[in-house]
């Protein structure tokens, strides 16, 4: 195939943004990712350290986090994601630009003023709430209506919408709660965006895109995705955000016990013997921190009934949020930029050293559960985040700035 020059910095423009939703939102999340963790390694340092302490928000700052990573940070990629997929999969044609350019200004600006007035802006959490909401109805407005146009039924589809749907729920209960709502509605609403929204979204993906990919790049792969598996995962992941918002933790064991050995097995009915290419592996390698994090839930739980002790804190959360959740974002999202770009479909060197480098930060973030002075290790973890993935945030803005390097549209 013939390719065009590599993209100069003359050839680097803002409107190619608007050629494609994943350029669009990609560069968005991925811009609002290192924005969101310089602020939560800022403040984090100031609780360790006095001196470097920084304003307080009306709302507790880490719950506050918990929201940006979840309702805006990845859910940037995940509307990005789905805009570009969502027609593929249904055979219908591709989405017009002022279908998606509301939704990267919403979950754009919703983010900088989120921040803004986390840092002492008065008005800055109440506007960022206003256009966090408009893009989260803008996305759902756009692609629900798809789903009745397709002539059959996509049920990976179905199920990723239902998750945004179960998303602006849990984005409503925040706004309950920044309306002076119980701190119960913040709680309900972390709990959803993790267990609603997050992780129905990244099975659904997984289970039509991992053995598809697999199938294409390994002679002799037999993909496995009978859809009982996604709907008993889906049901597992309902069992337990229901069980989190009684706070039954005692009795969670039951369901993530169910989900360990459910995702033990699709992972290991997936995994590809043989060679495979690099972009590949990484998928599976990130998400064989799924069953971990439940091994760490259950055991979480089994723990409590006998001691009523959270003895791993919020270990088991982060190897969920950063073991699975970032390591497969920063699998996907190379994989969808490097394909759609007109680049060969490799793991280029900062993408590596991203991948490799979240699972360290990973690690050091559930050991942190269990080390003297956790608030240090904290910080530490933060400042791996940002070293992990600024590189690779470079590269990435610099793609979605440019042209593709085929000379195709898109």
């Amino acid at each position: 195939m013939n390719r065009l020059p590599a993209p100069s910095i003359a050839s680097l423009s803002p409107r190619l943004l608007a050629q494609a939703p994943h350029r669009l939102l990609f560069f968005i999340g991925a811009s609002n990712l290192l924005l969101a963790m310089a602020w939560w390694a800022a403040w984090l340092a100031g609780q360790r350290w006095p001196a470097l302490s920084m304003p307080q928000p009306a709302q507790y700052a880490g719950w506050l986090h918990a929201f940006v990573m979840q309702y805006q940070v990845l859910a940037s990629f995940i509307f990005g994601f789905l805009l570009t997929v969502f027609p593929r999969w249904m055979g219908l044609r591709e989405l017009e630009r002022w279908r998606y350019l509301p939704v990267g200004i919403g979950v754009f600006g919703g983010q900088l003023a989120t921040l803004l007035g986390a840092m002492g802006w008065e008005a800055g959490i109440f506007v960022g709430l206003v256009m966090t909401l408009a893009g989260w109805i803008a996305v759902i407005a756009t692609i629900g209506p798809l789903l009745w146009r397709e002539k059959g039924t996509t049920w990976h589809a179905r199920a990723c919408f239902a998750a945004l749907c179960m998303g602006l729920a849990g984005l409503l209960a925040w706004t309950a709660f920044v309306l002076g709502a119980s701190p119960l509605w913040a709680f309900a609403s972390m709990k959803i965006g993790g267990y609603g929204l997050l992780l129905p979204v990244y099975l659904s993906v997984a289970h039509r895109m991992f053995p598809f990919f697999a199938s294409n790049v390994v002679p002799g792969y037999k993909p496995w995705k009978p859809l009982w598996v996604l709907a008993l995962a889906l049901a597992l992941c309902l069992a337990h955000l229901a069980l989190e918002l009684v706070h039954a933790y005692a009795w969670l064991w039951m369901v993530d016990v169910a989900l360990l050995a459910l995702t033990g097995t699709m992972l290991w009915r997936w995994w590809p013997q043989g060679p495979k290419p690099a972009l590949l592996t990484v998928l599976f390698l990130g998400m064989a921190w799924l069953p971990l994090a439940f091994a760490l839930y259950a055991t979480q739980s089994i723990a409590y009934s006998l001691t009523g002790v959270f003895v791993l804190g919020r270990a088991p959360a982060h190897a969920l949020f950063i073991g699975f959740f970032g390591s497969v974002l920063v699998a996907m999202v190379t994989r969808v930029t490097q394909g759609h770009s007109g680049r060969a479909l490799v793991m280029p060197g900062v993408a590596w050293f991203a991948f490799i480098a979240i699972q360290v930060v990973a690690v050091l973030r559930v050991f942190a559960e269990v080390a003297p002075d956790p608030m240090r290790w904290h910080v530490i973890a933060a400042l791996g985040w940002l070293l992990a993935l600024t590189p690779w945030v470079a590269r990435l803005g610099w793609i979605y700035l440019s042209p593709r390097t085929d000379g195709k549209p898109g």
